[in-house]
């Protein structure tokens, strides 16, 4: 397919291969070393997307990163949202469309791999323009580590965007030269198509490396589409170079808008003429060049508007010898046209000027976002109209364009000197010789003229200060009358900045024009912090490989295939794969739990509890240390039982609960919560290390070392005493709270006679290699009592009857043992133990605080919503209009097989005083009556607990 605005030849792409790609549903051709962007310009495309807000039409405004309005969704290899086809390299196959307002997200993972890695410089060179190449030069001769990355896909920096001479030689042979002596040295990593998106102190730099020349599945598997490096240096050097600023005006937006140093850079880079009719639009001489660039390449340039009212002589022969109009002293006030730019109002003319593209330069703006990263202080400099860095950091040089200078020569020589400063402090031995070409620094070749914006208050609604988000002078002027005077806070305001651009191009703009408004100068206002990333980065970059199981960590019992095979739905606890129920054929999880419980309840069910946190705590000292964590007394619990103990914080809230067996006079075994074990683990090393170094214990985690099975049920005794003959299951023998060793096969098996359901129940403890057989063991030995592997949720509902809480979910960090109904397992006899002073606050003391207790909805049907509120009852049962007071909330709630019906536990004011009261629960604008119970609601004489 031809590509009618391609030039005949140039450009820096593979003419003789051609790759296929489709935009919008229409196919179309390019070649390696395109991007999107370039290939759709030499189509004729301009348009490409619509704005956030307004719905107009946008089209390309710049050539790299600080582009604003050619966003676009890449639909093949994988959808990805957001994406500047100015920095999208074309590959064969790519499939893409424009974005109108908004993109969308995948809706299928990326099978994509992302990583980071690390590395340590003496010296990072950001950026690998003519500067950046000569200052890592000058390092690499000095024998120092040096670390250069820039963002294009080849070094060159600017001077791939034109055609420009170094002592008569083309500047991009000393490009490749250079290019050439640094990758021959062993201690320099020359990184392209890598963007230092943010700077830290002590010279942390993190920098995003697009690792294929594609997107596309040809791309090895192991490799990783993009890396983020991790970058350590001892100096860095920012040589980033300067972004080309715009000046606003009416219907500056329009597709065919664009800075002119773009056109420039799509011609000589690209092999592409951006129209066939251009008028520039100047504040500064760096236009010209792209005027005269593209005049002789065949566009006709109907008009050059530069707003100095005196031009270089040398200029004007330029544009005489090119049939190029000049219109000194004058500006563009508006334009017209459609999808695309048609034609250019100008002061002083007539008739509007006809043109299919407008080429603006409103000066230079030094890229100093890295700088001021690190919090380097900023000036304004009146004569370029820019922000400069204002301040020397140490281990920070700013050099080349990045300071202000705009020819090649000076850029050269701030390099080096930039370079030879950093090896000086480093303690190098940096080469005095200049490099060929460089010369004295020239800031302002010919004076520009520092201009804002075109003022016109009839047209401050379409004169758009940021493109990408339809921001516009009607929005500051509107900002500054609500009385904003900083930037950050008018950045907010009105949204200017806050695009994917980040402000490249709009918000020094955005700060003179505010300037003016307020009668004020630049300086006076500053611009807005410039934060990371400076190119937006993608989430699974920045995630690397830390995804799925990586990134949250999956811990699986020795039993997960077991439970897998056996239909078994999971749910994740404390990072822990946990079977929540075993649907049979056709039943939903309610239907499920229901046979389940009522199984457990019944005959015998068995649960694989394997995940509870176990911690060993040894040494002579053991049983003080748990008397001072626990509220009730562990030292004196005899060798063979076991005692629920509950451990609350300095505040004497409850943070954990659990079982601790004794298993010798220095050695005790302690069981939390799933959830709970490490941060249990973690709050015992820190008061064993910070508070009482000198008592004689260590801890130790065996929570995956012990699987424990629960075997529950008025005929559990019967399948453990099948399994294990020689042990005396009978209660004389083997009472409640006490535990046993034992032996199967050789293999050494720990019982605990301990109930989280209240029916009789034995845990089962074996090391994990021999988990699975044990289980099997136990299921066989079940069978000829209808044994049940039961879940999660099961275990919640029958602790739940027996109004046993868990820690987390029926409590809130507000709660009390003594608000649970747990005075008992609050020690009167021990001189102290954490949280034990917090217990006579008055706050503790307050009759009215929440308590734990049952509900039971009235009509004996509704599943009360988990963390719904509980508010008093009224006489016609209608939830009355707000404010309404909260009287607590339902922590847990479920439908129960024993009671035939939905029953609830809650944390109400006063709850144990309004036992027997009626409270409203509402449900869906519907005011659901509750009976307010005791929290166990079966067994509560607890004749079960011994079958």
């Amino acid at each position: 397919m031809t590509a009618p605005f391609r030039t005949p030849a140039g450009g820096r792409i593979d003419r003789d291969t051609v790759h296929t790609f489709v935009f919008n549903d229409r196919e179309l051709t390019g070649h390696p070393g395109d991007t999107l962007a370039s290939a759709l310009l030499a189509h004729g495309v301009h348009q490409v997307s619509t704005s956030v807000s307004l719905g107009r039409p946008r089209g390309f405004t710049a050539a790299w990163a600080e582009d604003t309005g050619g966003l676009v969704q890449l639909e093949h290899p994988f959808p990805e949202p957001m994406l500047l086809a100015t920095t999208v390299e074309l590959f064969d196959g790519l499939a893409a469309r424009g974005i109108p307002g908004r993109g969308r997200l995948a809706e299928i993972a990326d099978t994509a791999q992302y990583d980071a890695t690390h590395v340590h410089a003496d010296v990072l060179v950001v950026g690998a323009g003519p500067t950046g190449l000569a200052a890592a030069l000058t390092a690499a001769r000095s024998g120092a580590r040096v670390v250069l990355i820039d963002e294009q896909s080849e070094a060159g920096g600017a001077l791939l965007g034109c055609t420009d001479s170094l002592d008569g030689s083309p500047a991009l042979e000393w490009v490749a030269d250079a290019v050439a002596e640094l990758d021959a040295l062993p201690d320099v990593l020359h990184l392209q198509r890598t963007t230092a998106f943010g700077h830290y102190d002590d010279g942390f730099v993190l920098a995003l490396q697009r690792r294929t020349d594609h997107l596309g599945e040809l791309a090895p598997a192991t490799v990783s589409r993009q890396r983020v490096w991790r970058i350590r240096a001892r100096h860095v050097i920012v040589a980033t170079g300067a972004h080309e600023r715009p000046v606003v005006f009416a219907d500056n937006d329009r597709p065919g808008i664009m800075l002119a140093h773009a056109a420039r850079t799509f011609l000589h880079r690209y092999g592409v003429r951006v129209g066939e009719r251009a008028v520039v639009f100047t504040t500064n001489d760096s236009a010209y060049l792209a005027a005269f660039d593209l005049a002789d390449a065949g566009v006709q340039i109907g008009a050059l508007v530069d707003a100095r009212p005196d031009v270089s002589p040398d200029l004007l022969a330029g544009c005489r010898s090119r049939g190029i109009t000049v219109h000194p002293g004058s500006v563009v006030r508006g334009t017209r046209g459609d999808a695309r730019i048609t034609h250019a109002d100008v002061s002083g003319v007539d008739a509007p000027v006809a043109c299919d593209v407008l080429l603006v330069s409103g000066g230079w703006n030094p890229a100093v976002h890295l700088f001021s990263q690190v919090r380097g202080r900023l000036r304004y400099d009146d004569v370029l109209g820019a922000f400069l860095p204002g301040e020397t950091l140490d281990g920070v040089s700013v050099a080349g364009a990045a300071t202000g200078l705009l020819e090649l020569p000076g850029c050269l020589r701030s390099g080096r000197e930039a370079a030879q400063s950093a090896m000086t402090e480093l303690g190098f031995t940096a080469p005095a010789t200049p490099l060929a070409g460089e010369r004295d620094p020239v800031r302002t070749p010919g004076v520009p003229a520092v201009l804002w914006y075109v003022p016109d208050s009839l047209t401050a609604t379409t004169q758009f200060v940021d493109v990408q988000r339809d921001a516009t002078v009607a929005d500051l002027v509107r900002a500054v009358g609500a009385g904003m005077r900083s930037m950050e806070h008018i950045k907010r305001y009105t949204t200017i900045g806050t695009a994917h651009d980040q402000g490249k191009t709009s918000g020094v703009v955005a700060s003179g024009i505010t300037a003016e408004l307020l009668g004020t100068r630049p300086e006076a206002m500053g611009v807005t912090t410039f934060r990371p990333p400076y190119t937006p980065v993608a989430f699974a970059a920045l995630a690397g490989r830390s995804r799925g199981a990586m990134y949250d960590p999956e811990r699986v019992t020795a039993l997960h295939d077991w439970h897998v095979d056996h239909g078994a739905v999971f749910e994740d606890v404390g990072m822990w794969k946990r079977p929540r129920y075993y649907p049979r054929t056709g039943e939903s999880m309610a239907e499920a739990v229901l046979r389940e419980c009522a199984s457990v309840r019944g005959g015998v069910g068995i649960l694989d509890g394997s995940t509870l946190g176990k911690i060993d705590v040894q040494g002579p000292d053991a049983g003080e240390f748990l008397d001072r964590l626990y509220t009730n007394v562990m030292s004196s619990l005899a060798v063979g039982m076991i005692r629920y103990g509950v451990m609350c914080g300095a505040d004497g809230m409850v943070i954990d609960d659990g079982t601790v067996m004794r298993l010798a006079s220095d050695r005790f075994q302690v069981f939390t919560t799933t959830g709970g074990a490490a941060h249990v683990l973690d709050w015992m090393e820190e008061w064993l290390q910070t508070e009482w170094p000198h008592l004689r214990v260590r801890l130790t985690s065996v929570t995956e070392q012990w699987h424990t099975f629960p075997v529950v049920g008025p005929r559990s005794r019967d399948v453990v005493g099948a399994v294990f003959g020689d042990l005396d299951v009978a209660n004389d023998a083997f009472p409640f709270m006490a535990w046993r060793d034992t032996s199967l096969d050789g293999v050494h098996v720990r019982i605990g006679r301990i109930s989280f359901s209240g029916e009789l129940a034995y845990e089962v403890n074996v090391m994990g290699w021999y988990a699975k057989a044990l289980w099997e063991k136990l299921i066989g030995a079940g069978e000829p009592y209808g044994i049940t592997p039961y879940g999660t949720e099961t275990m919640h509902v029958l602790r739940a009857e027996k109004g046993y809480p868990i820690i987390g979910q029926d409590t809130d960090g507000t709660v009390t043992p003594q608000d649970l109904g747990m005075d008992w397992v609050v020690s009167k006899k021990k001189a102290d133990f954490i949280g034990k002073r917090s217990f006579t606050r008055s706050a503790n003391l307050d009759p009215l605080r929440k308590q734990f207790v049952g509900l039971l909805p009235v009509d004996a049907e509704t599943v009360l919503p988990e963390g719904a509120q509980i508010i008093e009852s009224t006489a016609d049962g209608v939830v009355p209009p707000p404010p309404v007071p909260m009287l607590g909330h339902v922590t847990s709630s479920y439908r129960s097989a024993e009671l035939g019906r939905p029953f609830a536990l809650a944390l109400v004011q006063g709850g144990r005083a309004r036992i027997g009261d009626t409270l409203g629960v509402p449900v869906n604008g519907t005011l659901v009556p509750v009976e307010v119970t005791g929290p166990v609601l079966v067994d509560p004489e607890g004749a079960r607990r011994d079958g």
